[in-house]
């Protein structure tokens, strides 16, 4: 039988919650009358009544119907979160960069303040290890802690890093992950924060530029649902968005910058390179010359090569070409739709595959050590400046490798590569390393 335990901080409908603890949470309406309009008691979306009403007559939510339906004839269900027993779980011996020592004081300092945190820190900068110090002290102090990011790899990433440095049991959850368990350490998407209420004393949004996250109302609504009373939120980014600069400008946010990364060498500098014709010659079952020769150049360094194309069907073509081109060389390829990308990405971490093609999936939040990486059709609509500073700084993440290939083709370049490249490069001159 299901004990309360595991659903305190939690916000659920009545069909999550067993019959024999319904009468022991707290009843919250399902359906908000605001200004004349309805709004949902979880992400307070806007309710169409013409567009969202059952047949018995009561009226739903259709935004966040995945999580279970709220409906006007019910009730949501709230299990108030309490304290934990206090422990120390840090198992990381690591040693911070004086930067990194700085940040992460800074962030211990806000915490206490109850102040919000804005950490913008340059790819590679270590954002994950500057945060294990803040996440220590509220557990010690048996209170809650969620690691939040919008996408479901990024997920994965943390949860394995952070089961190896914490000695706690950690909640991974999202739409596929196994149901959630009380802990004093949840690593969520973004999406899930929606059924807790109340619940975490430390909320840290990783990745918080990344869609779906930037500028999602419901999700913000989440973030704002989650947190407790007191509790305080550290964002973490790359790549700052204009809605958190508003905040760090009207001073609701404290700004903490990292341009350097952690072993202390410059970011490599994409490089733009002409390729005619890509597409075309694709379709043709061929890939240009002047790529395959770079392949065939990088193939003999042995390293790792990651290549990102922009849209699914290029990169399933490009994968079966280069099958053909290089029968020696093991490949594969990842996107949303790949069921078992987690498995194709572990394969590529240990070099069972030599080469992974990868749309955008793999632009953030994941580290391979040594790669170098190719970006075709770079001048893409669908490539913006933040996903190519994300996926230029997939290279030179290693100490025993901090350089790399990192090339951009194209045929013709856009507003993004441009702002990409000068950002990069405006974040090695702050770092002070050229």
């Amino acid at each position: 039988m299901e004990k309360i335990e595991d659903y305190r901080g939690r916000l659920l409908t009545e069909d999550q919650v067993p019959e024999h603890l319904l009468s022991l949470a707290i009843k919250l309406p399902a359906i908000l009358e605001k200004k004349g309009r309805r709004l949902c008691g979880r992400c307070r979306a806007t309710i169409d009544l013409d567009k969202m009403t059952l047949p018995n007559g009561a009226s739903y939510c259709r935004e966040c119907l995945l999580l279970g339906r709220v409906r006007s004839d019910q009730f949501l269900y709230h299990f108030q979160q309490e304290s934990f027993e206090p422990q120390n779980p840090l198992l990381w011996q690591g040693k911070l960069t004086k930067w990194q020592q700085e940040i992460s004081k800074n962030l211990q300092k806000n915490k206490k303040l109850r102040k919000n945190s804005l950490v913008h820190a340059v790819t590679g900068a270590g954002k994950t290890e500057m945060i294990y110090q803040v996440i220590t002290d509220t557990i010690a102090e048996g209170r809650a802690v969620c690691l939040a990011t919008p996408r479901i790899d990024v997920c994965i990433e943390l949860y394995r890093r952070l089961s190896r440095d914490f000695d706690c049991p950690i909640a991974l959850l999202h739409g596929e992950s196994d149901p959630y368990f009380r802990t004093p350490l949840v690593i969520a998407t973004t999406h899930q924060l929606l059924k807790f209420y109340r619940a975490f004393d430390l909320l840290i949004i990783d990745e918080v530029d990344a869609f779906p996250f930037v500028d999602n109302a419901i999700l913000y609504q989440a973030v704002a649902n989650c947190l407790a009373e007191n509790g305080s939120t550290i964002y973490l980014t790359a790549t700052s968005t204009d809605a958190l600069d508003y905040q760090v400008k009207k001073g609701h946010l404290s700004l903490l910058r990292l341009p350097r990364r952690f072993h202390e060498n410059p970011l490599v500098v994409p490089k733009k390179i002409w390729l005619h014709q890509f597409m075309k010659s694709l379709q043709k079952g061929r890939i240009p010359k002047k790529l395959r020769n770079d392949i065939e150049k990088q193939r003999q360094t042995r390293y790792p090569l990651l290549i990102f194309a922009p849209e699914i069907d290029t990169g399933k073509e490009l994968s079966k070409v280069l099958g053909i081109y290089f029968p020696e060389e093991e490949i594969g390829f990842v996107s949303s739709q790949t069921e078992d990308r987690l498995d194709m990405v572990s394969r590529f971490r240990d070099g069972t595959l030599t080469i992974l093609i990868s749309t955008t999936i793999l632009e953030r939040g994941v580290t391979f050590p040594g790669v170098d990486v190719f970006v075709v059709d770079a001048n893409h609509r669908l490539y913006t400046k933040s996903s190519l500073v994300q996926i230029g700084g997939r290279v030179g993440r290693s100490k025993d490798r901090p350089t790399g290939i990192l090339n951009f083709y194209h045929d013709g370049t856009s507003r993004s590569i441009e702002k990409a490249i000068a950002e990069i490069k405006q974040m090695n001159k702050e770092s002070g390393l050229i």
